[in-house]
């Protein structure tokens, strides 16, 4: 899956003031992030707030993105969930035509064990149409998905092509690179601060929530990471990092939507139980963005 190979960004939902989705915002989110030179479009991921969603907006969502895209970068659309055979339904239920792979999600709240991670796998990958990125990210699951249970899972299932790796640790990310006999298994950074690093460590990528508010600078530094332009790349993560920090530090989507709303392509609205930022780090982060962007 060569297309995977660099920056992927996990698009936002915009919301009008009525907390509708902003169709013609959304349209001109997948326009601003394919100019700004980005890899790979991700669907109905977290940052998506696709928990709040309901079937048919999910649905609007989707053919808006498709249509947009036109075929241009590939798709990636979040499937997942902690019940298994409810994934397994809507990967029998979904229209898949025009995406290019899943992003899964380890099971959260029931904390199973890596058996339980396992065999959760292991059923996807025997009923999915579509290749599949595991995805890692214990500080919202509840529990870690093991390397070694990720690796097992990479050798078992040839159509398990990847993994997007969000525990914020670069040895876990490491050790899974060290622990990979494919050649074809793609580590991806979940962690917009430490892509750069697991990059050059031999990881194949991002799926970034930064790369859709700054997409030309965090592509420019993903692209040279993989070139192992490694000054270069430095550079631009040393400006990035500030902002970095500050999107997520009262919570993602929250950070994001107050550079898409600096870059006039989408208001800041979120759906309740998530609240915008407060005034000093939306303050904060205009401040840091102007920097950037002069």
């Amino acid at each position: 899956m060569q297309s995977l190979i660099g920056t992927g960004v996990a698009l936002v939902t915009p919301f009008k003031s009525d907390f509708s989705v902003d169709v013609e915002a959304l349209q001109r989110l997948v326009e601003y992030t394919i100019s700004g030179g980005v890899e790979y479009l991700v669907v109905l991921g977290t940052t998506g707030e696709s928990a709040t969603l309901s079937k048919e907006e999910k649905q609007l969502v989707k053919r808006t993105i498709k249509q947009v895209n036109n075929k241009r970068l590939p798709l990636v659309l979040g499937v997942g969930g902690n019940c298994t055979q409810g994934v397994l339904e809507e990967l029998t239920e979904e229209n898949l035509e025009g995406f290019d792979a899943i992003l899964s999600v380890s099971p959260y709240y029931n904390k199973p064990t890596q058996e339980g991670i396992y065999q959760h796998f292991k059923q996807i990958a025997l009923n999915s149409p579509l290749p599949i990125i595991l995805y890692n990210v214990p500080g919202r699951t509840g529990s870690n998905m093991n390397p070694s249970t990720v690796i097992r899972l990479a050798n078992d299932f040839e159509n398990i092509i990847g993994i997007k790796e969000a525990a914020g640790s670069m040895v876990q990310g490491m050790e899974l690179i060290r622990q990979s006999t494919r050649k074809d298994f793609l580590v991806i950074s979940g962690d917009d601060a430490i892509a750069l690093p697991l990059v050059l460590a031999g990881g194949a990528g991002v799926i970034s929530v930064i790369g859709q508010g700054l997409p030309q600078q965090f592509t420019d530094m993903i692209r040279l990471g993989l070139k192992g332009e490694v000054q270069k790349a430095f550079t631009l993560q040393y400006q990035l990092m500030p902002i970095i920090d500050m999107i997520f530090e009262q919570g993602n989507p929250g950070g994001i939507k107050e550079i898409l709303k600096l870059a006039n392509v989408a208001d800041r609205c979120l759906r309740l139980p998530l609240v915008n930022v407060d005034n000093d780090l939306a303050s904060r982060i205009e401040k840091e963005y102007s920097k950037i962007v002069k």
